[in-house]
């Protein structure tokens, strides 16, 4: 498989157009949610097995390299997307957990100040 960096170099000098609506960018891919990636992923997939159906030849023909870029990029497209995701739902209930335990201590502090006297919270307002 072609370095990641490589693919997108020659998905954007070869102007691939995938098939979404029409036909989509690579720009275009970054827009798709992951379902809609899945199916231009799977349209791809259609092709290239319909490729490999109609040859009796071992050879790849540059439209079978360039179908093989496309898929791979799609698949790396949702491989980001779904990362991106996941961090944002653990950064979401990592945020949840720190407000839940602020909350806690503020509840045990006071609770603190309620089981001192009125003499020991008057002398603390007084040093305010």
């Amino acid at each position: 498989m072609m370095e990641l960096e490589n693919l997108f170099e020659q998905a954007t000098r070869q102007k691939f157009r995938f098939p979404y609506r029409g036909m989509a960018t690579t720009e275009d891919l970054w827009d798709l949610s992951v379902q809609e990636l899945d199916t231009v992923f799977k349209a791809l997939n259609a092709q290239a097995r319909q490729a490999n159906e109609e040859s009796l030849l071992n050879t790849k023909s540059a439209e079978d390299t360039v179908l093989e870029a496309k898929i791979a990029l799609v698949r790396h497209i949702v491989a980001v997307k779904q990362a991106e995701a996941e961090a944002r739902r653990n950064a979401l209930a990592r945020k949840e957990q720190k407000e839940k335990l602020l909350s806690l201590i503020a509840e045990k502090q006071d609770q603190e100040l309620r089981a001192k006297s009125v003499e020991e919270l008057q002398a603390m307002l007084d040093a305010l």
